[in-house]
C-alpha cells in the first residue's frame, strides 16, 4: 500500500517540474476566495456598522414626524401615550443653529428641546462627562455634545457654567431671520461617536419648555415614543399608522435595522453566487491543466502500473496534485481577500458634514465562517477539477500507456 508521505512527495515533485503551469493554475484558483472574502467581508462590515449605529439609537424607540399641513397636538401626545405597550412619549422641537466658538471655528449644530429624561432613556448610551442634565424649568440651561465644546484634537474650550450664544433661524411674517440665543452649559456629554440620523456629539439638548420660550417655535417637530419591549415596536407602529394614516411619518429604528439585515442577507447570497462564477472558471482551468499533465505523463503512468500501482493508487496520486494546488491557491486567496477587504474599507469610508453629519468608517467582517467557506470552495475546485482527469488516468491500460509516444 502506498504511504501518504510518498503520495505527497510524488505530487510536489510533479508540480515542481511544471512550475509555470502550476503557478498559473494556483493564481486562477486564488481569484475565487480572494473575491469572495473581499466583497462579502466588506459588505458585512459596512452593514454591521450601520446596524450597530441604528441599534445604539434605541431598539425600543419610535419617532413620529407630522406630514406637511398636519400639526402634532397635546391631545395626540396623550392618545399615543394611552396606546397599549407604550412606555413613554414626549414631543420635541428641533432645529439647526450656527455657533461660533471662542476659538473662531464656525459650527452647525442640532438643537433639541424635549423631555430630556425620556430622551436620555431612549439613547441609553449617552453619558455625562461633566455637570448634570438641565432642570425642566431652566429654559436657558443646556447639555452640550462633545464636539460642540471640544476641538478635533480633544482640547476643551468651554466648561460647565460657561455661556454660549447660538444663531437660531426663525420665521417672522414669512421672512427668515436669525435670533441670538444665549445658553448656559449645565452639563457636557462624553464622546458618543458617529451615528446615523442623530449625531449627539454635535447636538445641544434643552428642556421641552425651551422650544417656545427660547427657540420661538410654536409647533412640535415630532414625537419620541419608547415601547415597553423591543418586541412590541411593530405593534405600536401599526397602531399609530392605523390611527393617523398619511398624517404622520413613522420611523422605527428596529424596523430599519431589520430591513437592512434582510437586504444584506440577499446581497450576500448574490455576491456568493457571483464569486462562484470565479470558482467555476477555476475548475475548468484546473481540469485543463490536469489533462495536459496526464497526457504528458501517460508513459510514466504505465511504468507505475507495471511496478504494481493499482488504478486506485494512480487516482489518489493525480487527485492529490489538484488538491495541493487548491489548498495553496485557497490560502493565497484568503490572504489577498483579507488585505483587499481592509483596503476597500479604508478607501470606502465616507462622511456627511453638518449638524446631523456622521461618518461611516467600517472594518471588514472577516469571520472564521467566511474564511472556511472560501477555503472549502477552493478545495472543492481542486477536487472536482482533478477528479475526472485522475479517473481517466487511472483507467489507462498499462500496455497502452507504455507504448504511448
Amino acid at each position: 500500500m502506498i504511504r501518504p508521505s510518498d503520495v505527497l512527495r510524488f505530487a510536489f515533485r510533479v508540480l515542481s517540474e511544471k512550475k509555470l503551469r502550476a503557478v498559473l493554475t494556483i493564481i486562477g484558483i486564488a481569484i475565487g476566495p480572494a473575491s469572495m472574502v473581499t466583497i462579502i467581508g466588506t459588505t458585512q462590515g459596512y452593514s454591521q456598522t450601520i446596524l450597530d449605529q441604528l441599534t445604539s439609537l434605541g431598539g425600543n424607540t419610535i419617532v413620529i414626524f407630522p406630514q406637511k399641513g398636519y400639526t402634532i397636538s397635546d391631545t395626540m401626545v396623550q392618545n399615543i401615550k394611552d396606546m397599549k405597550n407604550v412606555d413613554e412619549v414626549t414631543p420635541f422641537y428641533s432645529t439647526e443653529a450656527s455657533f461660533k466658538r471662542s476659538d473662531g471655528e464656525q459650527l452647525k449644530v442640532s438643537v433639541y428641546a424635549t423631555d430630556l429624561d425620556i430622551m436620555f432613556k431612549s439613547l441609553s448610551s449617552l453619558k455625562f462627562e461633566n455637570g448634570t442634565m438641565p432642570q425642566k424649568t431652566m429654559t436657558t440651561s443646556a447639555a452640550v455634545g462633545y464636539e460642540v465644546i471640544h476641538t478635533k484634537d480633544g482640547k476643551r474650550i468651554y466648561d460647565v457654567g460657561n455661556a454660549i450664544t447660538l444663531k437660531v433661524p426663525i420665521f417672522k411674517e414669512d421672512k427668515l431671520e436669525f435670533k441670538s440665543v444665549s445658553l448656559r452649559i449645565s452639563g457636557s456629554l462624553a464622546k458618543y461617536g458617529s451615528s446615523i440620523i442623530v449625531n449627539p456629539d454635535m447636538t445641544i439638548f434643552l428642556p421641552l419648555s425651551s422650544g417656545k420660550a427660547i427657540l420661538g417655535m410654536t409647533q412640535y417637530t415630532g414625537l419620541f415614543i419608547i415601547a415597553k419591549e423591543s418586541s412590541q415596536v411593530d405593534a405600536i407602529t401599526k397602531q399609530v399608522k392605523d390611527k393617523y394614516r398619511d398624517l404622520v411619518q413613522v420611523i422605527a429604528f428596529q424596523q430599519i435595522a431589520e430591513t437592512i439585515n434582510s437586504i444584506v442577507d440577499t446581497l450576500d447570497f448574490l455576491l456568493f453566487s457571483l464569486s462562484s462564477s470565479a470558482f467555476a472558471v477555476a475548475i475548468t482551468g484546473t481540469m485543463a491543466t490536469m489533462f495536459t499533465s496526464i497526457i504528458e505523463r501517460t508513459k510514466e503512468i504505465g511504468v507505475l502500473k507495471a511496478f504494481g500501482f493499482s488504478s486506485k493508487n494512480i487516482l489518489v496520486l493525480i487527485l492529490t496534485e489538484g488538491v495541493i494546488m487548491s489548498v495553496i491557491g485557497g490560502v493565497i486567496g484568503l490572504a489577498l481577500g483579507t488585505t483587499g477587504a481592509y483596503l476597500l474599507s479604508n478607501i470606502g469610508s465616507f462622511s456627511v458634514s453638518g449638524a446631523a453629519g456622521f461618518t461611516i468608517n467600517a472594518q471588514p467582517a472577516i469571520t472564521i465562517d467566511l474564511l472556511l467557506r472560501s477555503l472549502g470552495m477552493a478545495i472543492f475546485v481542486g477536487t472536482v477539477g482533478g477528479l475526472i482527469p485522475a479517473y481517466r488516468a487511472s483507467k489507462v491500460p498499462p500496455i497502452v500507456a507504455l507504448r504511448y509516444e
